[in-house]
Parts: structure tokens; sequence; C-alpha cells
């Protein structure tokens, strides 16, 4: 019997390693690496020198006390409420639409998750290309309307700037949102509806009284992993913007892209990307007790 126990255990460990190695080799170990070279001065010389000199918290008293700090801290908060309000606002209503049966419903189901399958890079550069200031298709469009003469500065406009990437980072994200609360509303019982029709029970009271706390896990899903995302968004900002102009559209994200690979200041870099990771945990430690609380209720 004991015998037939540890071979059992044996097996079940050989199921879990491959995906605990891969697990520990490629989200483990550059963790813990970026970790230990925030404390570093670690720059281009190291790869040469194989030198990082300890400098503690150096890093971390650096970036917080830059003046770029309060203001990438402020667009991040800006670019990631923003692109998680709109991109959830539009993924329910397109997941209410497409609970309905009608024809081609599923063809246009899957049309709209191209958005998201697409590479970053294409999705930026299409955009970039849309919403140019001189030879824009978007307004080539609003001088067709007469709505203006001069055009809209999309990409050059500081306030307009950061509006513009968000609303490129809402139309990325939207299929995500959608396809998580659709299948959130696949679980709902028909008959719970039927049971709220026929005790007078409107669209609005159906909604409030037996859609919406039985789809708030799917919710907290597209929440939570849509604001852990959108905090660390890169690629969209890079290719539309490259973080202008004067600074309007620059991130947590692209400040520590900026510290890494451009100025080659590694250990500030990785020390910015640890900030962001707090940041992440925290909002996701504070929405999921807050979800809690509001289902013990």
């Amino acid at each position: 019997m004991a015998r037939a126990r540890f071979l059992e255990r044996l097996a079940q460990w050989m199921y879990i390693a491959p995906a605990a190695t891969y697990l520990l080799l490629f989200f483990g170990y550059p963790l813990v690496k970026n970790l230990v070279m925030s404390f570093q001065q670690y720059t281009i010389t190291t790869f040469y020198t194989g030198a990082a000199p300890f400098v503690g918290m150096e890093n971390y008293s650096k970036i917080l006390s830059s003046d770029l700090f309060p203001k990438a801290l402020l667009t991040t908060f800006l670019f990631t409420a923003g692109s998680v309000i709109g991109q959830f606002a539009l993924g329910l209503a397109f997941a209410l639409f497409f609970q309905r049966r009608f024809p081609l419903g599923g063809l246009l189901r899957s049309l709209l998750l191209l958005p998201w399958l697409l590479p970053l890079v294409v999705s930026g550069t299409t955009w970039r290309w849309l919403l140019d200031p001189d030879t824009g298709v978007a307004n080539a469009a609003l001088r067709g309307l007469h709505l203006t003469s001069s055009g809209v500065p999309w990409l050059t406009g500081t306030s307009q700037a950061l509006v513009s990437v968000i609303l490129v980072n809402i139309w990325v994200g939207i299929p995500f949102n959608t396809a998580i609360l659709y299948g959130g509303l696949q679980d709902i019982p028909a008959h719970l509806y039927e049971a709220a029709k026929l005790d007078g029970a409107g669209s609005l009271a159906s909604f409030r009284h037996v859609t919406w706390p039985l789809l708030r896990p799917a919710v907290s899903v597209v929440l939570v992993l849509g604001a852990v995302y959108t905090v660390k968004v890169l690629d969209i900002i890079l290719v539309v913007t490259g973080g202008g102009p004067a600074g309007a559209t620059e991130t947590l994200a692209t400040q520590s892209y900026e510290l890494s690979f451009r100025q080659f200041e590694f250990g500030r870099g990785a020390a910015m990307s640890n900030v962001l990771i707090v940041l992440s945990l925290a909002f996701a430690v504070v929405h999921l007790r807050a979800s809690r609380r509001a289902q013990n209720v």
C-alpha cells in the first residue's frame, strides 16, 4: 500500500513538474531578478564588467522624488480608470446585446474578437494613421462633415493625446470584456427572468435584481484583470504617441521603459516596474475585498 501510494504521489508530481518548472523559469526567476536589480546600480557596463553595486533604496528614492513621477502617476491613474470604465461599459452593452438571438449573431461575436486578436503594434499603427492630424481619416471625415476646418490635434495636443490613447485602448479591450461578461450572462438561469417577469419586473428591474447580482463574479474578473493589464500597457502608448506630446501620455510603464531601454538605467527601471506591480496588487486586493463584502451583505 505504501509503495502504491508513493507511486501515485510521484505520478502526480510528474504531471505538475512541467508547469511548475515553466512558471519558475519564466515568471518566478524574472520577478526575483527584477527585485534584486532594483537594489543595485545595474547599468549597461554591468553586462561587460559583471559589477552591480548594491545601493539599497537609492533607486526607489530617485524615481519617487523625480519631478516626472507625480505626473506619470496621475496619467497612469487617468489612463487606467478611463480605459477600464470604457471597456467595461461597452463590453457589458455588447454582451447584453448579443444575449438576444438574431441572425448572424454568432458571426458578429466572432468579428468582435478581431481587435483583441490583432498584434498591439498593428492596432496602434493603424490608429496612429487614422488619428494623424494632417492626413488621418478621422480629421478628413470631420472636415467632410464641416464639423471642423482645421482638424483636431488628436496626437499633438497635450489634452487630446491622452484621450486618444484611452480610446484606442478601450477599442482593444472591448472584446475581452464582452467575452467574459457574455459567458457570465449565459450562466444565469432563464427561469429567473421568467419569474421576475411574472412578478411584474421590467427590463431595468430584471437587470438590477437578477442580472447584476449573479454577474458580479464575472464583473470582478474583468475589472481586476482589466486594471492589472491596463496599468502596464506599453505597446499602444509607444506606437501611437511615444509618450508625448510634452509627456502628456507618459505613464509609469513608459517611464520604466525609458529608464531601462533608452537611458540604460536598469536598476531604476526595475524599481519603477516594481512600483507598478505594487499598485496592481493593491488595486486587486482592494477590489476583491470590496466585492467579497458586497456579496456577504
